[in-house]
C-alpha cells in the first residue's frame, strides 16, 4: 500500500531515524525537491527517512475513486472519509509494527492536514517537529476532505499562509523541508541555524560577499573592519531595522519579548 523513496530504508525504528510519512495523492511528486541539496544527502545518509502513501491504494472500486460531490451542492469534489480514514489507519498501523518509537522521541507522529484554515506554519512549530519523532502529512486535493476524517482522526489543520495552493504537495515539501534542516547533522555549521531569519524573533540581517564593489554599491565598512564585537552589534540592529519596518507583527512580538525578559531580570534582582 505504500511507495518508499530510494532513500528511506532506515526507518525509525532503527537508530531514532526522524521520519515523514506522506499521504498523497500524487506519491510521484516525491522526494521531489526533498532528494536533493541538504535534506537530499540527509535523506541518503538516513538522518531522516520518507515513506509515501498512494491515497488511491485505498480506494474500493476499479476506477479508484476517492472523492464524490458534496452534501449540501456547491462546486469542486470532496475526498471521501472512508477512503483517507482507511489510509490514515494503515500508516499508523505500519508505525507501530515498525517499533517506530525511541526513548528520547516517545509518541506517536502527528497528523497534520495541509490546510488554508489552519494554525499558521512557523520556525517554532518546525522546531517542536524537529524534537519529536516526525510528522504524517495529508496532502489534500479538490475542495478538501471530509471534515469527520479530522475530527475522529484528531488531525491537525496546518497552513503555509493565506493563499490556497492546488494541493497539499507542495507545502509538504516546504514543511518538511523546514524541519529536516533542524535535525542534527544536516547542516554542516550549527551556529548558521541559530543567526537565521525568525530564531531570535528578528528578520535575519543583510549578507555581503566579494566583490567589495558591485556597480556602484560597497560592502559597509563596519564588516570590513574586523572587529567582531561591532560587527555582531551592527547585524542585531540591522535585523532590528528590517524586522521593525517590513514585519511590524514580529516587531512587537519581539518588543513585547524584550520588555517581558527585562521585567523578570529586575523581579530577579
Amino acid at each position: 500500500m505504500t511507495a518508499k523513496s530510494p532513500d528511506s530504508s532506515s526507518g525509525y525504528g532503527r537508530g531514532g531515524t526522524w521520519r515523514a510519512n506522506v499521504l498523497t495523492l500524487l506519491p510521484e511528486a516525491f522526494p521531489g525537491l526533498l532528494g536533493l541539496s541538504l535534506a537530499g544527502k540527509a535523506l541518503k545518509n538516513g538522518i531522516w527517512s520518507l515513506e509515501v502513501v498512494d491515497i488511491r491504494e485505498f480506494a474500493r472500486d476499479k476506477h479508484r475513486s476517492v472523492d464524490d460531490a458534496g452534501f449540501g451542492g456547491g462546486p469542486g469534489m470532496v475526498m471521501r472519509p472512508d477512503i483517507l480514514a482507511a489510509a490514515i489507519d494503515h500508516t499508523v498501523s505500519a508505525d507501530r509494527d515498525a517499533g517506530c518509537v525511541d526513548s528520547a522521541r516517545e509518541g506517536e507522529r502527528p497528523l497534520i492536514y495541509l490546510s488554508p484554515r489552519g494554525a499558521r506554519f512557523d520556525q517554532a512549530m518546525a522546531q517542536e517537529l524537529a524534537d519529536g519523532p516526525g510528522v504524517t502529512l495529508i496532502c489534500g486535493r479538490f475542495e478538501g476532505v471530509d471534515e469527520r476524517v479530522i475530527q475522529a482522526r484528531a488531525v491537525r489543520e496546518v497552513s503555509l499562509g493565506d493563499f490556497v495552493l492546488s494541493g497539499g504537495e507542495t507545502a509538504a515539501q516546504a514543511v518538511v523541508d523546514a524541519v529536516v534542516r533542524l535535525l542534527p547533522g544536516v547542516v554542516g555549521d550549527p551556529a548558521t541555524l541559530q543567526e537565521e531569519s525568525f530564531e531570535s524573533g528578528l528578520l535575519e540581517y543583510p549578507h555581503y560577499t566579494r566583490p567589495q564593489e558591485w556597480e556602484g554599491l560597497r560592502v559597509p565598512d563596519i564588516l570590513l573592519s574586523g572587529h567582531h564585537k561591532e560587527i555582531e552589534v551592527w547585524r542585531q540592529r540591522q535585523a532590528e531595522e528590517l524586522t521593525r519596518i517590513r514585519r511590524p507583527d514580529l516587531w512587537q512580538s519581539y518588543v513585547d519579548a524584550q520588555r517581558k525578559i527585562k521585567a523578570q531580570a529586575q523581579d530577579e534582582d
